[in-house]
């Protein structure tokens, strides 16, 4: 029995290793990369390449990669002396497997791996990623070296500034005290000389960061400001580059530029600036190929230079640059929202709206002139229209005009000849001559009247409106029509209202209304026993209008004909055109006004036209200074 649980246990002892064994083969390998920085925390270009190499490190491995990494340059002027930074790696690595890969960023990282590379695991490949050319042009890349390097063209950056300020006469440098500071001091002097006689270049190098804000916070006019990097001022404090950009940003009387794609959005204009997101992609790239087998030694990676120019729109904004003095294919960044931008969708809706009731306006208003045109048409219409029936009017009074005319020439021959007579029986005395002249005078002015009444019905004329008195153009229509009334034996009877009928309305055109509402009563009583023929002119003046009506005895007007009768060539005579009625309703309605007819009871048939009332100033005038 003892021996069969020892067997069961050395079966499931041996399971358990198969199953651990299973497991480790099935784990995935870790690679271990050492990542050597120039500098500490606080350099912006260094912070961004680092956080963006391992974010596209860990993209592009597919698998686990440590990164171990160490800061090789000082902080300030003080720093732990090289060697001790590389027994310190070399401890690092004691208890663990060595580095598949070395990877340096910036150039003081690059120059401490390749000095001390026998110390530093000889044969693990090395990647010289981010430095400039300056610092490896005095050795070419080794059998297990790669880089990725950049070709800085900082003159570039210098004329940008001059393009877009042309009166620059002066560059104020930034860029530290430190290490860092004093080679690009040397490398920019030297490239800079190009501009001897156009450009003063001030360097900061031996200033403190207090020292250098309150330069920069009184430059001359026509002054400029290069931001480098910083790390160090010359008193060895260390300042980040965040800040030193803040400060610079809050105190500076002139702009700012820089070199680094990063720097935008601190205060900087703008330039040809050093794109990071694109080295931090290509050294990762490098670093995946090495880790995944490829020799070091193999891969060429040309330098990366400057991209296109990019500035801040509001920087430039700020310092009244205008976006016409930019290199053509730049690109402006920060732009400030637009309503264009924001609002897009709306601006179009607006608009589109605004084209509709555009096209329903410009619809409208020629509707509108077409309907003008049309008006003034019918007016035109309606002027030779009412001039024609005027003319037929007063065609069927030329008897009456005649008769009119006959009785004051006849009195003034009668006394013309009385005169005469009496002149030449020498027994004409002054009080008789001038009795007889007055009557003369008299007779011819009362032909004057009748004369320029008829004239002014004939006359063509359009709609003019003015205060009118109705009963006064009521008279005048009896006395057009009274001859004949008479040869007709036609009876009238009138009936004005006592109170005032004021009206705006065209006295010729109304007096043309009655007249032939008149005439038509006449004919219509042409059948109609003598002493049964009668008119009835009657007014009723109220608040708001007065009404007019023409009564007549005669027949009245046929049933089937009373519900058309204003429609054109509609008549009840045999001798009529039918346009009569037409042309009176339409004159009333011009004035506002109706007209409407129907049959009395009694027999014969009542004409009724309604005008709206209206007072002259005047007499208004007067009734309030009576009244007061």
């Amino acid at each position: 029995m003892f021996h069969v649980c020892e067997k069961w246990r050395y079966a499931a002892l041996a399971c358990l290793l198969a199953l651990g064994a299973t497991r480790g083969e099935a784990a995935p390998v870790v690679r271990n990369v050492l990542l050597l920085q120039s500098f500490d925390r606080g350099n912006l270009t260094l912070d961004f390449l680092t956080g963006s190499f391992r974010v596209e490190l860990d993209r592009l491995a597919g698998s686990p990669v440590n990164v171990v990494q160490v800061v090789v340059g000082p902080t300030g002027f003080i720093g732990a002396p090289e060697q001790a930074v590389v027994d310190y790696i070399q401890a690092t690595f004691a208890d663990r497997p060595k580095p598949d890969l070395i990877v340096t960023l910036a150039g003081p990282a690059a120059v401490f791996a390749r000095k001390h590379r026998r110390q530093l695991f000889p044969e693990t490949p090395l990647l010289l990623a981010a430095a400039d050319e300056r610092y490896l042009r005095d050795a070419p890349a080794g059998e297990n070296e790669a880089t990725v390097s950049v070709r800085g063209d900082f003159p570039r950056l210098v004329d940008d500034i001059l393009q877009v300020l042309p009166e620059t006469r002066q560059v104020f440098m930034v860029m530290g005290s430190g290490e860092l500071g004093r080679f690009w001091h040397r490398e920019l002097e030297n490239e800079f000389k190009r501009f001897d006689g156009r450009l003063a270049f001030i360097w900061s190098d031996d200033l403190s960061l207090p020292e250098i804000l309150r330069r920069c916070a009184t430059l001359p006019a026509n002054s400029a400001i290069f931001f480098f990097t910083f790390g160090t001022d010359s008193a060895g404090a260390a300042y980040a580059d965040e800040r030193v950009l803040e400060e610079l940003h809050a105190t500076a009387n002139a702009p700012l530029f820089g070199v680094q794609s990063v720097y935008m959005g601190y205060g900087v204009v703008g330039g040809t600036l050093m794109s990071l997101d694109t080295l931090a992609r290509n050294s990762a790239d490098v670093a995946i190929q090495i880790l995944n087998g490829a020799p070091a030694g193999t891969i060429r990676f040309p330098p990366q230079s400057p991209g296109p120019s990019i500035f801040d729109w509001r920087e430039l904004q700020r310092w009244g640059i205008s976006e016409s003095r930019l290199a053509a294919g730049s690109v402006v960044r920060y732009r400030g929202p637009s309503l264009w931008r924001e609002y897009r969708g709306t601006v179009l809706s607006a608009l589109g709206v605004l084209i509709v009731q555009s096209l329903l306006i410009v619809g409208l208003l020629y509707q509108r002139r077409a309907r003008q045109r049309a008006e003034m048409a019918s007016k035109r219409n309606l002027a030779l229209a009412v001039d024609a029936s005027r003319r037929e009017t007063m065609s069927a009074l030329t008897s009456s005009i005649g008769h009119e005319l006959a009785q004051p020439f006849s009195s003034i021959i009668h006394n013309a000849q009385a005169l005469q007579m009496m002149v030449a029986a020498d027994r004409a005395t002054p009080e008789t001559i001038a009795e007889i002249l007055s009557d003369i005078q008299t007779q011819g002015g009362r032909a004057t009247q009748i004369i320029d009444r008829h004239r002014t019905m004939l006359r063509s004329r359009e709609l003019d409106k003015k205060t009118i008195d109705l009963h006064a153009v009521i008279n005048e229509s009896m006395a057009l029509v009274a001859h004949d009334m008479r040869a007709r034996q036609v009876r009238t009877t009138v009936n004005l209202s006592p109170h005032p009928c004021l009206i705006s309305g065209d006295q010729v055109l109304l007096q043309q209304v009655l007249v032939n509402l008149l005439i038509n009563a006449m004919d219509a009583m042409a059948e109609t026993p003598p002493a049964r023929r009668q008119v009835a002119i009657s007014t009723i003046v109220s608040a708001a209008d007065v009404a007019v009506s023409v009564r007549d005895t005669g027949p009245g007007v046929p049933a089937d004909l009373i519900a058309k009768l204003f429609t054109p060539f509609v008549t009840t005579k045999s001798h009529g055109l039918g346009i009569g009625l037409t042309i009176a309703r339409t004159i009333l309605e011009a004035h506002g006004g109706t007209i409407e007819a129907r049959n009395n009871p009694e027999g014969g048939a009542t004409f009724t036209l309604t005008l709206r009332r209206s007072e002259r100033p005047e007499i208004m005038l007067r009734a309030v200074g009576g009244a007061a």
